[in-house]
């Protein structure tokens, strides 16, 4: 027997089939999808439309995620984040996950499709956020901001304004980027402490020349707040 039928003879079922996923996102390379992928920091030229289309012809095959997570490839990993079970991960884990996930698609959807549904997920935000890397804090602090939005109970919002006030100004991209997501939601969905919101938005004018398409909302967070509670009046819509 050849070297190779040997190796392909000592594969798992699970192996080969990851082996053929593998096969078909390689096939679905496309070099402009690359570039524009890249643009973002995402190391990979897969259309994101066609990879969630082979996502969702082999829907949850937690097994098969895992062996697509363990190759390194941006595009098998986040193919490997719409196949898995979210509950299936335990806190450790996902923790390895995150501070594996460096770029960041991958580190988005892992989440945001994976650790938000976890029963681990309280628990992360809180370390998370105190975590001395500024990407891993990121996460932190998306798993807050969806708090705010959702489950403020227990939250103390006007330290997180302190904080926010604090540090954002000189805190890496990602994790300004995530402070001040979390300043906009504080301010949209907590009327009692919009106008302070605001006030630290207005001082700190981070994102203020972010450039935007015509049409959608600047993350620059006084325009933002102010736009989606613009959103929420009675007979009010979105621009078109």
């Amino acid at each position: 027997m050849h070297v190779e039928e040997a190796v392909t003879a000592a594969r798992t079922p699970a192996d080969a089939r990851a082996a053929e996923v593998m096969a078909e996102l390689a096939a679905l390379e496309d070099p402009r999808a690359r570039a524009v992928n890249e643009r973002h920091g995402d190391d990979h030229g897969v259309n994101l439309g066609k990879l969630r289309a082979v996502a969702k012809r082999l829907r949850t095959q937690h097994d098969l995620a895992v062996r697509l997570w363990e190759t390194d490839d941006t595009a098998a990993r986040l193919l490997a984040l719409l196949i898995r079970r979210p509950k299936a991960f335990g806190r450790d884990e996902l923790d390895r996950m995150l501070r594996e996930a460096r770029a960041p698609k991958v580190h988005d959807w892992l989440v945001n499709y994976v650790v938000r549904k976890s029963p681990h997920a309280e628990e992360l935000r809180v370390a998370w956020s105190a975590d001395p890397d500024p990407v891993v804090a990121s996460a932190g602090w998306a798993l807050t901001t969806e708090r705010v939005g959702k489950k403020p109970e227990g939250l103390d919002l006007a330290g997180l304004l302190d904080v926010i006030e604090a540090r954002m100004r000189d805190a890496p991209d990602r994790l300004q980027w995530a402070m001040n997501h979390c300043l906009a939601r504080i301010g949209i969905d907590h009327p009692g402490l919009r106008a302070r919101a605001v006030a630290i938005g207005e001082r700190l004018e981070i994102l203020k020349d972010y450039p935007v398409s015509p049409g959608c909302t600047s993350p620059y967070a006084p325009v933002w707040i102010a736009e989606m509670v613009r959103r929420q009046e009675p007979g009010a819509s979105a621009p078109r």
